[in-house]
């Protein structure tokens, strides 16, 4: 697994020089504007972290116009209430899951099998292409600075068999989250889905009611269910993407020169992001690979998947999530060399 590597991270440490040229003089007459902020994880969880970092250096470069109060551990809500509140004005801003509802594009970056590896995507979700995704999200109500990945690919663990192509899957009864695009995924590919609470996953894993599961290597570990199951397969069938919901209500009340810092620090905030949630992705790999038997797709093995799961793309395209021009660009995109 490849190490993100941190050098933004450093190159904005060392002298603020990815946003100092947005610094904002200090004005006492000027009001203060408080942005509350809000997310369902834990104050060690990556994203939780990354939101520290962006109090800290927005803070600083608003020069005290700006304060960020941050809400963590779901204490103001599930994510969807969250993200009402944003759309409501009465939180200003989130972060999370259900991107569907600022803009449906947001599910392209979600294709089954449609990237190779997180680079691929953050070079779409960092493209002019991905800008535009977050800007049309204005259209539903929210205001997109930036987007990241949520964690690391989904992966699957077994009890009976590596995974190597589609063949291995047929029949394999695989633990799904009540997800519309898993199920469809899944049962395209040939596997049983079987609805499973997350909780209740591994006693279903360890006394047979499923064979299998798909999730990031983090949650693989954090819940335990290495020590009931056999095989990791490395098919990185499925990746989140991380949106940063902002309030067009409070956003647009900012002067220019404080709309400019705000989208500069949540662009670097999201790129911090995305370093330290791919990076303990790849210890909790590291510690699942000493655990399990572990296998990697093959090239020839991932395009019999992409053949199988096509008809879920389809199905997306005939929804109007987006179009097949928009599929054949953002792989374009992430194969550039």
């Amino acid at each position: 697994m490849k190490k993100l590597s941190l050098f933004l991270f450093v190159f904005l440490c060392a002298g603020g020089l990815l946003f100092s040229g947005w610094h904002v003089e200090a004005d006492a007459k000027e009001q203060v504007s408080l942005f509350k902020y809000a997310n369902t994880q834990s104050p060690k969880h990556p994203r939780t972290k990354s939101m520290f970092f962006f109090k800290n250096h927005l803070e600083k470069a608003s020069n005290g116009k700006i304060k960020v109060e941050i809400y963590h551990s779901g204490v103001l809500g599930k994510e969807a209430e969250v993200l009402d509140m944003v759309k409501m004005g009465t939180v200003q801003g989130c972060r999370g899951g259900l991107f569907e509802r600022a803009n449906k594009k947001f599910l392209l970056y979600t294709l089954p099998f449609l990237f190779e590896d997180a680079e691929q995507v953050l070079k779409v979700i960092r493209s002019p292409m991905g800008e535009t995704i977050n800007r049309d999200a204005l259209k539903n109500g929210f205001h997109i600075p930036a987007t990241g990945v949520a964690g690391g690919f989904r992966n699957i663990t077994s009890n009976v068999k590596p995974i190597n192509t589609p063949a291995d899957l047929k029949g394999l009864k695989m633990r799904t989250p009540p997800i519309d695009m898993t199920i469809k995924t899944f049962k395209a590919i040939g596997a049983s889905p079987q609805q499973v609470a997350y909780t209740e996953t591994y006693m279903a894993l360890k006394t047979g009611v499923v064979d299998a599961q798909e999730n990031p290597f983090s949650n693989t570990v954090d819940m335990k269910f290495y020590e009931v199951q056999k095989y990791l397969s490395v098919v990185n069938w499925q990746l989140h993407p991380d949106p940063f919901y902002v309030s067009p209500a409070w956003y647009n009340s900012l002067s220019d020169d404080l709309k400019a810092v705000f989208d500069a620090v949540a662009q670097a905030t999201l790129i911090y992001s995305d370093t330290i949630w791919l990076n303990s992705e790849n210890g909790y790999f590291y510690f699942l690979k000493d655990n399990l038997k572990t296998n990697t797709i093959s090239t020839a093995g991932r395009k019999l998947f992409v053949e199988k799961v096509k008809p879920v793309w389809q199905y997306y395209v005939d929804e109007g999530f987006f179009t097949w021009d928009d599929i054949n660009k953002a792989i374009a995109i992430a194969q550039e060399k």
